[in-house]
């Protein structure tokens, strides 16, 4: 008996005990893990290099980088992850046990017992049980992880949804980060890696902050948000990212930007000011550059000054517009909208909004879109195809030229008489 109880104690007592927090870990300033995407000054890269140069910075943390738990199923070299290898090495529990093919190469594939990477092998929900233990670890030991889990994003919640959400369920802390995102971003796969539905699926989940960020800075401060609730504050909630493995010229963010994208969308350009007739343009992800193309080309033939918006997450705009309306019709507030209801209002013209998403995405704002304001939108409904990423924008038509045309066509309705194209 007193063996049994000596082990009871060691295993943390005598009945399940949900711990509501555990003690906090300080996170790294955004400037020196972000640094390089915030200053990024028009440097080619995709958000998935983003992701990895991000992770490696937040592993070389004294404070954090132990509680650090990068999760890949299988498609670590696919997704830039090979670097890691030598940074922390990938853990195995019995060390490395045969002889690598690569043990040449400068990104060895190395296991060892104190490796720090969990590749799990072709097994999406092995993965995902390794994420939720993880993630759950300052509940049930009373010690704070962060856990990363990337994956190609039609094999998360479209393939494992149900587990995603048990883990919201279990109060989850983490990174899911959907890799190859969107469905026009990866051209000769097939439609198995076609993903335009998983941010749907993600905003009803709700504890899950879901965003699609287009450049490297937005992600840095998306994920130092997150930490900053998860860890320090301690808030039981988890977030979905995706990031693309398009190289794109990626801008500086500003300071002032920052807290538009934590709340879902920013102005990124604004169009020429001497320009009569203007069109306000959302991009998210994938199809941001298409939408600057579009805005390029409607200012210098057709005389319509274009704003550019970076719509980082339709579902936090959407969910803030519902809670206001609930403080609304319960007479807790006034007239005084959302986020997205705020920077809408000082603006002018129709509102075309193109997304890598199926078109019910960028649809869950319509409800707050300022009266009076025709508000187009552009989506990948459908099967698709298995083609060039070029091939496949203009198929679904939510490339610039798509673009362009519907922004003519709205300003036409709206304004005929003035309306240049159409």
């Amino acid at each position: 008996m007193r063996y049994l109880h000596d082990r009871r104690q060691a295993l943390g007592g005598y009945l399940p005990v949900r711990r509501a927090s555990a003690p906090e870990v300080a996170v790294p300033p955004l400037a020196l893990t972000g640094g390089f995407a915030l200053e990024a000054d028009g440097k080619a890269m995709s958000t998935t290099m983003a992701f990895v140069r991000l992770m490696g910075n937040l592993l070389k943390d004294e404070a954090l980088g132990p509680r650090v738990v990068p999760i890949v199923a299988d498609e670590a070299r696919t997704f830039g992850m090979a670097g890691l290898f030598r940074q922390v090495g990938i853990y195995a529990p019995f060390g490395q046990l045969y002889q690598p093919e690569d043990n040449a190469s400068m990104l060895v594939y190395r296991e060892e017992k104190s490796g720090q990477i969990l590749e799990e092998g072709i097994t999406e929900a092995g993965a995902l049980a390794s994420w939720t233990a993880a993630a759950t670890s300052y509940s049930t030991h009373g010690l704070s992880m962060l856990p990363f889990y990337i994956f190609y994003s039609m094999f998360g919640f479209q393939r494992v949804g149900d587990l995603i959400w048990a883990a919201a369920d279990q109060r989850a802390r983490g990174f899911l980060v959907g890799a190859t995102s969107g469905r026009t971003t990866l051209g000769g796969e097939g439609l198995q890696h076609q993903d335009g539905s998983s941010h749907l699926m993600a905003s009803t989940i709700p504890n899950c902050r879901a965003y699609d960020p287009a450049f490297a800075g937005e992600l840095a401060v998306i994920v130092d948000h997150g930490m900053r609730r998860m860890v320090e504050s301690q808030i039981d909630e988890f977030f979905y990212i995706t990031v693309t493995n398009e190289n794109v010229a990626n801008p500086s963010l500003p300071a002032d930007a920052h807290d538009g994208v934590v709340r879902g969308m920013y102005r990124l350009r604004q169009g020429a000011p001497a320009m009569a007739q203007r069109v306000q343009l959302f991009g998210s992800g994938a199809i941001l550059g298409e939408v600057l193309k579009a805005a390029d080309r409607l200012e210098q033939q057709h005389g319509v000054a274009a704003d550019v918006w970076s719509v980082t997450s339709y579902v936090e705009l959407a969910r803030e517009g519902q809670a206001c309306e609930r403080q609304w019709r319960q007479g807790e507030r006034d007239a005084v909208g959302s986020w997205f209801e705020q920077q809408l209002a000082p603006t002018s013209g129709p509102i075309i909004a193109a997304s890598d998403y199926v078109v019910a995405l960028p649809e869950m704002v319509r409800a707050f879109v300022p009266p009076g304001r025709r508000y187009v939108t552009l989506g990948t409904d459908g099967f698709g195809r298995s083609d060039s990423r070029a091939a496949l924008r203009a198929h679904f038509e939510v490339d610039a030229e798509a673009i362009v045309q519907a922004s003519l066509r709205a300003r036409s309705e709206d304004n005929p008489a003035t309306a240049s194209g159409g």
